[in-house]
């Protein structure tokens, strides 16, 4: 009598001849020994600790901004000078001077809408920094010394609230996921400041949640000739847009550290 194998031999045969097969590779491997964990050593315990911040930096300052209103929302409706200059007149919740602008740059933002050209607030960016669904506002305004003041604002029941703002001469802003990241030249040759600016719902404002100081990789030049008779590539030399001169966002934010 003849026995017919059912589907269960046949499933385990099957499964042999992949286990066969699973020690021809992809198998773990030893990386060798771990180095030995040391732990943090405290330095000088006896010193007592600081109690107060030596500079202020302007982190988890907020300032609610006068006499603006936010139609649904959406802060893509707001005219950007006419924001940065009901700012001149908010109040801040605390005093660290870090969103006082000099009194030149004060004058040109108050002149914007009969001298465009001099405005030194530039085109707006929009990004939902805080998480609740709802677009915020990015701004920056050019300073002397080519530095910037860059200031995002969010919108809220009771009108707009600007949740950060701190000027430094600058490489160039950047907007990465929830993250506003500026780059800053550092003194030593070579490197870089890069500071992230993050949501914090605790403060309810955007604090600097990483300083870093990075070495730059230089960026080989591209070894491209010039045809015969084609003319030398020039420079762009144009400024910035500013917001009183277009509506359109400008490609990239930029300047250079304090």
């Amino acid at each position: 009598m003849q026995h017919r194998a059912g589907p269960r031999a046949a499933a385990l045969l099957v499964g042999a001849v992949l286990l066969a097969g699973c020690g021809t590779g992809g198998e773990l491997k030893s990386a060798g020994r771990a180095p030995t964990a040391i732990g943090p050593a405290r330095l000088w315990p006896e010193l007592p600790a600081a109690s107060a911040a030596p500079y202020d930096y302007g982190e988890g300052e907020t300032a609610h901004i006068p006499g603006i209103t936010v139609p649904g929302g959406d802060v893509h409706r707001l005219d950007p000078v006419a924001v940065v200059q009901a700012g001149l007149k908010a109040r801040p919740d605390r005093s660290s001077g870090a969103d006082r602008l000099p009194a030149a740059t004060v004058r040109r933002i108050n002149a914007c809408r009969t001298a465009p050209d001099a405005c030194p607030v530039l085109a707006p960016y929009y990004r939902d920094l805080t998480g609740d669904g709802r677009d915020d506002l990015v701004l920056a305004i050019r300073l002397a010394d080519r530095q910037l003041s860059v200031r995002v604002y969010m919108p809220e029941p009771d009108g707009l609230t600007r949740i950060m703002s701190t000027s430094d001469a600058v490489i160039s802003v950047e907007l990465a996921g929830r993250d506003l990241i500026m780059r800053a030249p550092s003194a030593i040759t070579g490197y870089e400041y890069r500071t992230a600016w993050s949501w914090d719902s605790r403060q309810r404002a955007m604090l600097p949640t990483q300083d870093d100081i990075l070495r730059m990789t230089p960026q080989p030049r591209p070894d491209r000739r010039r045809t015969p008779g084609e003319p030398p590539t020039a420079t762009p030399t144009t400024a910035p847009p500013t917001a009183a001169s277009t509506a359109a966002p400008s490609a990239a934010v930029s300047a250079e550290r304090r």
